[in-house]
């Protein structure tokens, strides 16, 4: 089985919507590992919304956390300890299982275990979403640094939100990773346009 593990730059960048994209473009699994803000709704939930084909299963998380915080803190708030050993691939016979972590790739799961530990564990393929905002160079490149450091596979980058084709440019020089998507400021995300933008993903 394949596993592509999508990450972000940070918080809030699109990692959801980007998963959608490749869950439909490949017909893929999804799996959550570890949710936060369940109180309020899943990520899992939105996949579920947002895709059109009838393959793709949704997998239950191993920890589904009610905060909408940082997993080591939301955690600790409901006295639950996050355990890298208990957090295990779902059985799926589909080829291609598409994981998402939560907030950006350093964000710890407890004391020693950060989300970057889940991608080792699992030796997936790592699609990191970035998007345009002040201080995104930064966090951009320090994030591909780490992936390089573990020597983690980076599959590539994904562009979500406005252009900014100076910071893009330097990011993918520095990186020299391969660009996979751009995906464009959505008012709205629906099936349609998830559907619309799979197709960029089939090939990854």
């Amino acid at each position: 089985m394949r596993t592509i593990f999508v990450s972000g730059i940070g918080t809030d960048v699109g990692k959801t919507v980007v998963s959608a994209m490749i869950v439909e473009a490949l017909k893929a699994d999804y799996f959550k590992p570890v949710q936060t803000g369940a109180f309020f709704t899943s990520d899992g939930q939105k996949i579920e919304k947002y895709i059109s084909n009838t393959v793709s299963k949704i997998h239950p998380e191993s920890y589904k956390l009610g905060q909408y915080m940082s997993p080591h803190a939301a955690a600790e708030q409901e006295g639950i300890k996050l355990e890298l050993n208990s957090i295990n691939l779902p059985e799926t016979a589909n080829p291609n299982l598409v994981i998402e972590g939560a907030g950006g790739i350093m964000v710890p799961l407890n004391d020693t275990e950060y989300m970057i530990d889940l991608i080792s564990k699992f030796n997936a393929e790592v699609v990191m979403v970035v998007q345009n905002y002040l201080g995104s160079i930064n966090h951009s490149l320090l994030s591909l640094d780490a992936v390089r450091f573990r020597n983690l596979n980076l599959l590539g980058i994904v562009f979500n939100g406005p252009p900014h084709k100076m910071s893009e440019d330097i990011i993918l020089k520095y990186s020299g990773a391969r660009l996979l998507g751009r995906v464009a400021k959505e008012n709205e995300i629906t099936k349609e346009v998830v559907a619309r933008y799979a197709p960029q993903f089939e090939n990854i």
